[in-house]
């Protein structure tokens, strides 16, 4: 497997200068308990003591860390220089900083501190203080550095596309199980715990919280969103059944969203209203990827999307249309999102070619549930490409697909 963390260091290498800083800064300690979200990218393993991960203006790559951990980071090829310390950082952190910024640069470090984005937003505020104790008096001062790590985060290697589309590859093929497995009279906790020990099987880790992970609705009495599985909600005829799953595999994410309708002697197979709502789900998914394309903000994407589920006859979705996913599914950045206060600035950032986002919206159909899709694109230079197999159609569970009563 190709390694992440040495194209993504050089990556950072263009981005310091593009970005207008002299060094962008990642300091950690103790990650074992907590870390910068940053920091999987571009360090393999943890760090115990204060550590500083520096990259230049210049394209140099230096690690101040403990004496313990300076030896896999220097075995690992990645830094340029790892200068080892016992007593201290404060001091060997300065001479690295005095001899890779030239004198006449004004000295911008750039931290990952964010307002925006929590994936930007990884310096504590107890190590900011410490950095701050460390450079007062000297030529160096921190600033933010959020439009550097955003464009880090997400602008996908070759690598990381790769793994990217391995993880969607592995979910829609549980996609397939879960259309096997789910019958009527099954809970929505039964189909949660299915889809679990298949991922806990092949060694899968979740998305987003494994609690949630995956999200099963069956009819109109389920919870819509980031809900639980229901331990008594089971799938019955006339039901939309909805599911939401995640997974992780080789360190990156997918997210994707897939509906079937539950059969019955009455209703053999989906009736208007439920075809009417895949339609109308479908137009707005291909508004937003014709929409979608490097340049445009964020918010005229889920604006196409919004106004043609709107123009449909349905209320707007109470979400963004897409968020990034990389090494989580929400992985950061800017997102395909109303201007609303809750997003801030995220849905004003432009597409930029190399993101991978999802298209994702529903709508509640009265008596019958959440009907949902959610797809996978990677930017191009002239649109979005999809990484996911699409759902154009409603699936169809099979009405002779029946749990056999429990027996007393």
């Amino acid at each position: 497997m190709a390694p992440i963390t040495r194209s993504k260091l050089e990556q950072a290498a263009a981005l310091v200068a593009a970005h207008d800083l002299d060094c962008w800064l990642t300091f950690v300690r103790e990650t074992a308990g907590g870390s910068d979200p940053v920091l999987p990218l571009i360090l393999e393993g943890g760090l115990t003591w204060q550590s500083a991960l520096m990259v230049f203006r210049s394209g140099r790559k230096v690690a101040v860390v403990g004496n313990y951990d300076a030896d896999p980071l220097a075995a690992s090829g990645d830094w340029d220089e790892v200068v080892p310390y016992v007593t201290g950082i404060a001091e060997p952190l300065l001479q690295v900083l005095e001899r890779n910024v030239a004198r006449e640069r004004p000295g911008r470090v750039g931290v990952n501190v964010s307002t925006n984005d929590v994936k930007a937003d990884g310096l504590t505020l107890g190590m900011f203080r410490l950095l701050e104790r460390y450079l007062d008096g000297s030529r160096f001062r921190p600033v933010e550095a959020e439009s550097l790590l955003i464009a880090l985060r997400g602008r996908k290697t070759n690598e990381e596309l790769a793994r990217i589309r391995v993880a969607i590859a592995e979910t829609q093929r549980l996609f397939e199980e879960i259309g096997n497995f789910a019958s009527v009279g099954r809970t929505e906790r039964e189909v949660y715990d299915h889809v679990r020990s298949r991922m806990a099987d092949r060694g899968f880790g979740s998305a987003w919280d494994p609690v949630g992970d995956p999200i099963v609705n069956s009819g109109p009495d389920s919870m819509v969103g980031h809900g639980v599985p229901s331990p008594t909600l089971r799938l019955a005829p006339g039901h939309v059944f909805h599911v939401d799953l995640g997974i992780v595999v080789n360190g990156y994410a997918s997210d994707l969203q897939r509906c079937w309708f539950v059969a019955g002697e009455t209703e053999p197979t989906p009736p208007e209203d439920v075809t009417g709502a895949c339609a109308a789900v479908v137009r707005a998914i291909d508004a937003a990827a014709s929409a979608l394309r490097p340049g445009v903000p964020g918010w005229e994407v889920d604006r196409a999307a919004r106004d043609s589920i709107v123009g449909s006859g349905y209320d707007e979705y109470m979400h963004a249309v897409g968020h990034q996913v990389g090494r989580m599914a929400h992985d950061g950045g800017g997102i395909l999102g109303p201007r609303w206060e809750r997003y801030g600035a995220t849905p004003l950032m432009p597409v930029e070619q190399g993101q991978v986002y999802t298209l994702e919206l529903g709508v509640t159909v009265p008596n019958r549930g959440y009907f949902g899709f959610e797809e996978m694109v990677v930017v191009r230079a002239g649109g979005c490409e999809f990484l996911s197999d699409r759902q154009t159609g409603v699936w169809l569970l099979d009405a002779e697909k029946r749990v056999p009563p429990a027996v007393e």
